[in-house]
């Protein structure tokens, strides 16, 4: 099966308040741009997935990560990161009515395709499956079938949510770089010794982070 990732990216100047301990106000927006480019470099070159769509309003990421080879499309709902996916899936499904699709966080810098395509086979298995976050709190990775509709309730506990609703959870090992989001200090330096892709590794490299 191949699968249409759905990326949401808020404006990069308000994207990763929570990492203020890590990178000043100046460098969080390029910060977020690199977690962005190394997720959707690694989604691109992963065997399971056909295209990438990028849900933003944010003029410079647009470009960049369009430059990778991601269709972008218009924030136009503006309502938030549930609603940006809806309407995200919405654009897709009209070239793909049938198609299968999985939303995805943007902020994966260490995502190894071979991890990616691990987790999308398994969910190829359920109308609707998600992968919980490292922290087993929230989710990084919510799929659904051909036919299905997605059904997105990102945000604070989503784990649960998205099981209350009837999504499958995914119980993979071994796929710790599709688990690891990066909303601190702690989650950067835990991706960093993963592994992280090249733009987020040479903007890092201009930070002071303990423990590195």
């Amino acid at each position: 099966m191949q699968w249409t990732l759905v990326i949401p990216l808020k404006p990069l100047a308000r994207a990763k308040s929570r990492l203020s301990d890590t990178a000043a106000d100046g460098v969080r927006p390029g910060l977020a741009l690199a977690f962005a480019q190394d997720t959707v470099a690694a989604v691109l070159a992963c065997p399971a997935v056909a295209d990438v769509a990028v849900v933003t309003n944010d003029t410079l990421a647009g470009r960049e990560l369009a430059a990778l080879g991601a269709r972008i499309v218009p924030d136009t709902p503006g309502s938030g990161l549930n609603a940006a996916l809806t309407h995200g899936v919405a654009a897709v499904r009209e070239m793909r009515p049938r198609g299968a699709v999985a939303a995805l966080n943007a902020d994966l810098p260490a995502l190894r395709p071979l991890e990616l395509s691990r987790v999308l086979d398994a969910a190829a298995e359920f109308p609707r499956a998600f992968l919980a976050d490292a922290a087993a709190l929230g989710t990084t990775l919510l799929a659904a079938a051909p036919g299905r509709e997605l059904r997105p309730a990102f945000g604070t506990d989503s784990r649960a949510r998205h099981r209350t609703s009837g999504a499958a959870e995914l119980g993979l090992t071994d796929v710790d770089s599709v688990r690891q989001d990066v909303d601190t200090g702690e989650d950067l330096r835990t991706a960093l010794a993963l592994g992280v892709g090249p733009h987020t590794a040479a903007v890092s490299a201009r930070l002071l982070i303990p423990g590195q």
